[in-house]
């Protein structure tokens, strides 16, 4: 069986994914309270942003913690297709929980489905990302620690959720994300630590591309879009800044009307 090392770039690849993983999470909890300020086509946009920033936060934390797992006696190499699939499985099915929780009329079931889509979403992507992996050997897991990373992704999605939607609050919204972003590293983690790998020694060429040549442009291009997105988010007025805005607007048609 081939030795794992799963830090071998050091302490910088697990630090900054988990970062990239609550800046995710921050972003996409924060545009899922948004949504519920809002109605019609900004609900649905709100929502579409919360989907779009949790899906790409955990495909950046993911691959970004694979730029740091090497294997003794094998190169490795992403298939390009399969690993951008699981991007967009990531954002499809995150979507689906993000969606459930701001359109449920109970706030209870909407937060339960919605940890349920948005953590099987964390899970999807993890193990569509993992089977672009190309290297001399077969990767196969444990049954036990599988479905305990996929417990631990929805119970902590739920949690977050949990804490975004029905308890409210400045710190807790940043717990929340807190909570989320340890829920993806710890599930990616516990995955990672099921997988054994049955070497075939070969010196032929393996197809796919590697890190440094696709996943960490993609990476960083997903993670300028996080920041820009946050920062949208950060200056953009509140549903209470845009009824204000509104009714001044209204006084100020008023006054002229009758000047």
């Amino acid at each position: 069986m081939g030795h794992m090392d799963h830090f071998s770039a050091g302490w910088v690849t697990p630090v900054l994914s988990y970062a990239m993983a609550c800046v995710g999470s921050a972003l996409g909890l924060r545009c899922t309270v948004r949504a519920l300020e809002a109605d019609g086509s900004s609900k649905r946009n709100w929502l579409l942003l919360a989907s779009l920033a949790i899906g790409s936060g955990i495909w950046t934390m993911h691959f970004i913690a694979m730029m740091g797992f090497s294997v003794d006696g094998t190169p490795i190499r992403f298939d390009v297709p399969i690993t951008a699939l699981s991007l967009l499985m990531a954002v499809a099915v995150v979507a689906a929980g993000v969606f459930t929780a701001g359109y449920g009329r109970s706030r209870v079931t909407s937060v339960i489905l919605g940890g349920l889509g948005t953590g099987l979403g964390v899970a999807a992507m993890h193990y569509t990302g993992m089977a672009a992996l190309n290297l001399h050997g077969a990767v196969d897991y444990d049954p036990m620690l599988v479905i305990a990373s996929v417990a631990i992704a929805v119970v902590a999605a739920t949690a977050a959720l949990t804490l975004t939607l029905i308890v409210r609050g400045p710190a807790l919204a940043a717990v929340a994300a807190l909570v989320m972003g340890l829920a993806v590293s710890s599930m990616h983690y516990t995955a990672m630590y099921a997988v054994h790998i049955s070497l075939a020694p070969s010196s032929a060429a393996l197809p796919g591309a590697t890190a440094t040549e696709f996943i960490f442009p993609l990476a960083v291009l997903l993670g300028s879009f996080l920041f820009l997105a946050a920062a949208y988010v950060a200056l953009s007025p509140t549903g209470r800044r845009h009824e204000s805005a509104a009714a001044a607007q209204l006084l100020r048609e008023v006054e002229l009307t009758t000047a």
